[in-house]
């Protein structure tokens, strides 16, 4: 009975112990490259701008391919994950619930690439790529795991457009049908009238 008692103790802390390796395997590994990734990211607005990354996503809102691909990356890569989805206020009310379909749909496939972007969804990324790591450990190098976050993002932007599209094509098919109308609408209806 003692041994049962002190195998379930050691048992029982050695999940705690494992824990903090994984811990210091983080402190060690991924935040500084997280702190660093930011603090260039950081940097990198303010060298070009808040006023000249605001007008990039203006542009980039008027096209619907790069209204759910551009605009949703560089709102991910740019503000993070969760403040990314702010970025939709550059976007007609009509807009602003495909673009925020397309933004969620591109915070995983981001965390590949650019760590920053959603560090706390990282395991997940890391649960993917340790595939790829022990394969490149056994000697099979056919596929490397920045080939793996590279693909996950395009597949990413992919997914992004289609469920932009069609979330823009659902969210007007479902106001037209209860007569809503948008509130940027009613003020181009306003500015037709009185031209």
């Amino acid at each position: 009975m003692l041994d049962v008692l002190t195998h379930a103790a050691e048992s029982f802390i050695g999940v705690f112990n494992q824990g903090g390796a994984v811990f210091v395997g983080f402190v060690t590994g991924i935040l500084p490259t997280l702190i660093v990734l930011l603090t260039a990211v950081y940097a990198l607005i303010e060298l070009i701008g808040e006023h000249r990354i605001q007008g990039i996503a203006r542009f980039a809102s008027k096209n619907v391919i790069l209204r759910y691909s551009l605009l949703p990356f560089l709102a991910v890569f740019f503000l993070t994950n969760p403040m990314a989805y702010t970025f939709g206020t550059f976007l007609r009310e009509r807009h602003k619930p495909a673009f925020y379909d397309a933004a969620v749909s591109l915070v995983h496939p981001t965390t590949g690439l650019f760590p920053h972007c959603n560090p706390g969804e990282l395991f997940v990324w890391m649960g993917v790529a340790t595939g790829i790591t022990t394969l490149a450990m056994n000697g099979d190098t056919s596929f490397s795991v920045a080939k793996l976050a590279l693909f996950y993002l395009i597949v990413g932007l992919i997914v992004a457009v289609i469920k932009g599209i069609v979330t823009e094509w659902l969210t007007l098919f479902l106001a037209k049908r209860e007569g809503v109308v948008f509130e940027d609408d009613e003020e181009e209806i306003e500015v037709t009238k009185a031209a």
